[in-house]
């Protein structure tokens, strides 16, 4: 182990290390552990528990550092301690390869040229899955995570299962919900929501089933997976994707708004004039504190716009909140009779306190009245815009 390693020289420059979680790989381990020393010396090994004979094979290795737990507990903790002594090592990057030898630590360099090239990134090797001897269960699972991540992210991605993967140590997120198979999910779900990009990178994959040992359990690891989905898309459909629309909406002057989101956006003038009518809509209709979250997820399960939707639902703008409750009132009034409006003294809460059958009835019929008038008044003007586009061009 003295010697230096072949490729060293190639990619020593970079202030990164390679860990490898293991657990019950005798057969594999060595041949992985020797491939990677021909590029780095800079290897921790996470030992998770193993009752074969990985502890006979690391005794080998003096030139290595290893993480040991007397128990198995799980790949997502073993990364999680690789990660820590990492950083503690004071390593700016860590390459996960896994120890059941179907990555080729020469396409090691891969990702570490797609960093020098374009920038910081969690790199996630990307398999052909399609190949021979890839099981089908393997296939449909990736298939499968690769869906929840696009909707959970919006990021599509071909192979969100490989292990084989970069991350750069100091801006992935350091709280996690999972210690097994499944944190390899979370962790790029949560990166991705802290917008650190999240990228695919070609490798190779060897499946030998003779050698291969995976400790996935179908049913149990498979249910944990569904769970941590589920929670994830909570926090999604819930918190992330209204962020991340308020930030971009915040971003943006109301001329350029208009210009780009409702002028020149892609949609056809139907859908944008729904998207305002949804937004009208919600902003007027009595769901105060529930409007974003609403506004958002409707928007989504319609298929409208939803930046143009969040946008008019702004218009219950803390000024014209009492305008719009008196008008809601004075609504309700005209259907349900029954209180009037007593003191020219009193508050709009004042006003609601005494009227809330009034208030409520009123609100909604308002709201669609006024979503209908925008909503039309939209769509007409939006067709007289693309006309006249069509005539500039001519």
């Amino acid at each position: 182990m003295g010697e230096v390693p072949q490729y060293y020289n190639t990619i020593s420059h970079l202030n990164y290390c390679v860990i490898i979680p293991t657990y019950n790989n005798s057969k594999t381990l060595q041949r992985v552990i020797d491939g990677v020393l021909r590029y780095t010396t800079k290897i921790i090994v996470v030992n998770d528990g193993a009752t074969d004979s990985t502890s006979q094979i690391l005794e080998k290795y003096s030139d290595i550092s290893i993480v040991a737990f007397a128990k198995n507990r799980g790949k997502g903790a073993a990364l999680r301690a690789g990660f820590i002594a990492a950083k503690q090592a004071g390593y700016e990057y860590a390459i996960t390869i896994d120890s059941d030898g179907q990555h080729f630590p020469d396409d090691m360099p891969v990702f570490l040229q797609q960093i020098e090239q374009n920038g910081d990134a969690l790199l996630i090797g990307s398999r052909n899955m399609m190949q021979e001897g890839v099981p089908k269960k393997s296939s449909f699972g990736n298939k499968f995570s690769n869906f929840w991540f696009w909707f959970e992210t919006g990021i599509k991605l071909q192979d969100t299962q490989s292990g084989y993967r970069l991350y750069p140590l100091h801006k992935i997120p350091s709280k996690y919900f999972t210690n097994k198979f499944e944190f390899e999910i979370e962790v790029i779900v949560r990166a991705a929501w802290k917008g650190l990009p999240v990228k695919n990178v070609p490798v190779k994959v060897l499946y030998d089933p003779s050698e291969r040992v995976s400790h996935f359990r179908p049913f149990t690891d498979f249910s944990r997976i569904s769970v941590l989905n589920t929670i994830l898309v909570t926090i999604s459909l819930l918190y992330i994707k209204p962020r991340d629309m308020v930030r971009s909406f915040k971003k943006k002057s109301l001329k350029r708004f208009f210009l780009e989101n409702v002028l020149h956006s892609d949609d056809s003038p139907l859908k944008k004039a729904l998207s305002i009518a949804l937004g009208v809509f919600i902003g007027i209709a009595p769901f105060w504190g529930f409007q974003t979250i609403l506004v958002f997820f409707l928007a989504y399960v319609l298929r409208l716009n939803k930046l143009i939707a969040f946008a008019f639902s702004n218009i219950s703008i803390p000024p014209a909140i009492p305008f719009i409750i008196l008008a809601s009132v004075k609504m309700g009034m005209l259907l349900v009779p029954g209180s009037t409006i007593k003191n020219d003294n009193d508050t709009a809460f004042d006003t609601i306190n005494r009227n809330l059958v009034q208030y409520l009835v009123g609100s909604v019929v308002l709201a669609t009245v006024m979503a209908c008038v925008m909503g039309v008044s939209a769509y007409f003007i939006l067709i007289a815009t693309g006309k006249n586009k069509v005539h500039e061009n001519a």
